[in-house]
């Protein structure tokens, strides 16, 4: 290169070198809060990336991801949610269950950052949205209803063991969720005996299934606390070494080595709140975009865990499952 043109392009990379700077800074911070660790949530992260990137946002270029986890420590919410209050980002995705939410909607009452939700429960009885069509004030999103498919995962459970007197169900007594009541509820009007096994950290959850043996509970429910899901393969392994057929929540589970799930597609409803923080960025209001359900809940079946705990599918079982891995 001759020396002129060495110095005009020296010359013209100083002069770009400030305007890229500038150009970064102008990108939208989104704020990504959730109760649980990065380890367990990466797919779902990925999703969620993925759902920016199809409305045109790349992290890092046009927009830029502000990641606060909690770690399964649910008080800690509230500062990271102020955390990102104070820092001004432009929405927050409160992933990770109702706690998020909660904690993300008490930070923002007078700054009125937009939030887009994930969350567990019905939006509307939990007051975070005056109603689906119309959730008002800053605060949308999608919910997996999994507190309402309790009731049904029992039923799973035991068309599975129907000889089991006793099963039991863990329970995070820090979330925010009623699921535990559904599904006594449910259990009371089916004659069902529930255990209730509290769990909020790892020594009860070693606990719990120390109890499961003891008491000879012949099934387990997984509630849908994003606690359990950060605890995802632990679990799964936990339940296969004991023996205890077990009916999750979410796909993720029977892909790592459960027996049976039912709810709906986490990595989907991840990709469709992304939709919808998009959607903010180009300046839409919460207000205006409707709360979501999901359209379809799925029964995932692993039949190389039925045969490690010796268990018999019944026929209807198998014919209802989405999707069987061999």
């Amino acid at each position: 290169m001759r020396r002129r043109e060495f110095i005009t392009f020296v010359a013209g990379a100083t002069a770009a070198a400030p305007f890229a700077a500038r150009a970064q800074q102008r990108a939208p911070v989104v704020g990504f809060l959730n109760s649980g660790s990065p380890g367990e949530f990466a797919h779902l992260v990925a999703a969620f990336n993925q759902g920016l990137n199809e409305a045109g946002f790349f992290d890092g270029q046009n927009v830029k991801i502000e990641y606060h986890w909690a770690e399964g420590r649910y008080a800690r919410l509230r500062d990271l949610a102020a955390d990102l209050v104070r820092r001004r980002v432009a929405v927050i995705a409160a992933t990770g269950g109702t706690s998020s939410v909660l904690a993300a909607k008490a930070e923002t009452e007078t700054i009125r950052i937009p939030i887009v939700f994930i969350g567990g429960g019905d939006p509307v009885y939990q007051g975070l949205v005056e109603s689906l069509s119309r959730p008002g004030a800053n605060v949308t999103g999608m919910t997996v209803f999994s507190v309402d498919l309790g009731p049904k995962r029992l039923e799973l459970l035991r068309d599975l063991v129907p000889t089991a007197k006793l099963i039991g169900m863990l329970v995070n007594p820090t979330g925010q969720t009623s699921e535990q009541d559904v599904v006594q509820a449910a259990a009371d009007k089916l004659g069902q005996q529930v255990r209730m096994l509290k769990v909020s950290t790892d020594r009860d959850l070693d606990g719990a299934f120390a109890s499961m043996v003891d008491e000879r509970i012949g099934g387990l429910l997984v509630g849908g606390d994003p606690f359990f899901n950060s605890r995802r393969d632990q679990i799964v392994q936990l339940t296969m070494r004991h023996a205890i057929p077990t009916v999750f929540p979410w796909r993720e589970y029977v892909i790592a080595g459960g027996l049976l799930s039912y709810g709906t597609s986490l990595g989907n409803t991840y990709r469709q709140a992304a939709g919808y923080v998009a959607r903010i960025l180009k300046g839409s209001k919460p207000a205006d975009l409707p709360a979501q359900r999901p359209s379809k809940f799925e029964v995932v079946l692993n039949l190389k865990a039925a045969k490690a705990l010796g268990l018999t599918i019944p026929p209807l079982i198998r014919l209802r499952a989405d999707e069987v891995i061999e």
